[in-house]
């Protein structure tokens, strides 16, 4: 851990508290300070818009999980590599205000990446998020807007209703356009290179 990244966790505290988050914030977070707040708090999953909005998640459940867990599997015993597939790791998101950082809950990499906590999206193939309860709109709209300017070719959104059902969307130009809307269960019957991850 960097020296700044050390003298945050020690201000954050060892335990992250609203007080703690309320006394200590500074008036402009980065990802060094994400990343101090998640070293202090293993509870709770923190992002940053480009725009500086910043979000308190809390852990994903247990079907959010299978579901990702399951899509992993999928993507692996079609022979994608290991180190290309991904869950919970953070995206440096460059934004026309800024630098934000998210947390997908599935990302497919064209190739492996160098270890660190914000990766950038340049090789970036596929982002997943997994709409948890309280995040339909940040994972359908704003999300959506952000992995698009990043230039992330393809974004899936999985509800988890009854079918989990998966939007995919693909980059068109500047914007993405929903390619096909199907239940979990058809992705999982098909093959990661009938949607160039392969």
């Amino acid at each position: 851990m960097t020296d700044g990244v050390s003298e945050k966790v020690r201000r954050y505290g060892a335990v992250m508290s609203s007080e703690a988050v309320g006394r200590y914030m500074p008036p402009v977070v980065t990802l060094d300070d994400l990343t101090a707040m998640m070293a202090a708090d293993d509870h709770h999953r923190y992002e940053i818009s480009p725009e500086g909005v910043l979000s308190i998640l809390p852990p994903p459940g247990y079907a959010h999980a299978i579901v990702a867990t399951r899509l992993m599997v999928w993507l692996a015993a079609a022979g994608v590599p290991a180190d290309r597939i991904a869950q919970a790791v953070g995206l440096r998101i460059e934004g026309r205000n800024g630098v934000g950082g998210r947390i997908p809950d599935l990302v497919v990499w064209s190739k492996a990446q160098a270890d660190g906590v914000w990766l950038p999206v340049d090789d970036v193939l596929l982002v997943v998020e997994i709409i948890s309860p309280g995040s339909e709109g940040v994972d359908t709209v704003t999300k959506r807007s952000e992995y698009a300017a990043a230039g992330i070719p393809q974004y899936w959104v999985v509800d988890l209703d009854q079918a989990q059902t998966v939007t995919m969307h693909r980059l068109d130009g500047e914007v993405y356009a929903v390619k096909a809307t199907m239940p979990l269960a058809w992705v999982l019957n098909t093959t990661p290179g009938e949607h160039d991850l392969g």
